[in-house]
């Protein structure tokens, strides 16, 4: 059965020569290019060769528990150097760009780590636990049962209620860790909603910040990842081309499961380097 998978979605393959045409690269981050702090076996000559073949790459994740300092630390005590203005979007940067757009002024309560309530506020965005506008919900691994009341609390009240992203899971070297999405369905089930919205991968808003950021057109640029629902669905979704990595969450048999195709799979981006 594997195998005739394998054939039918013709893993390892590019058989119309679909990344020659792409110039621009989104890379998910966890599960795509490492596990943990641990490079995925190829990923680092994967990125090496989009900069000497001239292409343009950003990472572009759904984690938004950690700053973005925190990604730029981690990725140069891994060995590699990036420009964080031009080489990094989180969820929770698209997150601020939202509020910006669509809540100007308005006060937030963010369910989130300490370090990424900092962020959203050097990026313009006023934190009030006590007398909210707006509630936002990011990947928090460090809260008190107490924060989660009062989350429900407010969501019941009927605040607009902003995600920054719908990841169920985490992955990790070791497995996988509940993320956002988890968390959504456990205020769901406490308060019959859901987020209003959504803002991280697979939405537009997302994109359209990376492809500002690139200077990029859809039609030369490609979304890489490991979940078929956020990374892979944001390419196809939005004009791109979605590329599905088996070194995360997903495998071979979600896809017949999955209400979008990808263009392109790969065990890795280890096996794409032969096709750049």
């Amino acid at each position: 059965m594997s195998e005739n998978l394998r054939e039918r979605y013709r893993v390892n393959q590019d058989p119309e020569g679909i990344l020659r045409g792409i110039r621009n690269f989104c890379l998910d981050m966890d599960g795509t290019v490492y596990l943990d702090s641990v490079w995925i076996d190829g990923a680092a000559d994967f990125l090496a060769k989009l900069t000497a073949s001239g292409r343009k790459y950003c990472f572009m994740t759904n984690n938004s528990s950690k700053s973005a300092g925190i990604y730029v630390e981690k990725l140069m005590n891994m060995g590699l150097t990036i420009d964080p203005e031009k080489q990094l979007i989180t969820s929770g940067h698209a997150t601020v760009r939202y509020l910006q757009r669509v809540f100007p002024g308005k006060r937030v309560y963010l369910f989130g780590n300490p370090m990424v309530k900092m962020e959203f506020e050097k990026r313009g965005i006023l934190i009030d636990e006590e007398n909210p506008e707006v509630v936002v919900t990011s990947f928090c691994t460090s809260f008190h049962y107490r924060d989660l009341c009062r989350l429900c609390d407010l969501v019941r009240e009927g605040l607009p209620y902003v995600a920054t992203h719908p990841d169920f899971n985490c992955p990790t070297k070791t497995g996988f860790i509940p993320d956002i999405g988890s968390l959504s369905a456990y205020v769901e089930a406490s308060t019959g909603r859901r987020p209003d919205q959504v803002v991280g991968k697979p939405e537009a808003e997302i994109i359209e910040y990376a492809l500002e950021m690139l200077g990029a057109r859809k039609e030369e640029t490609c979304v890489i990842g490991d979940r078929l629902y956020t990374d892979v669905k944001s390419g196809v979704n939005n004009g791109l081309t979605g590329i599905l990595v088996l070194s995360g969450e997903a495998n071979l048999k979600d896809i017949p499961f999955s209400d979008v195709r990808p263009h392109l799979v790969f065990d890795s981006v280890k096996e794409m380097i032969p096709f750049l």
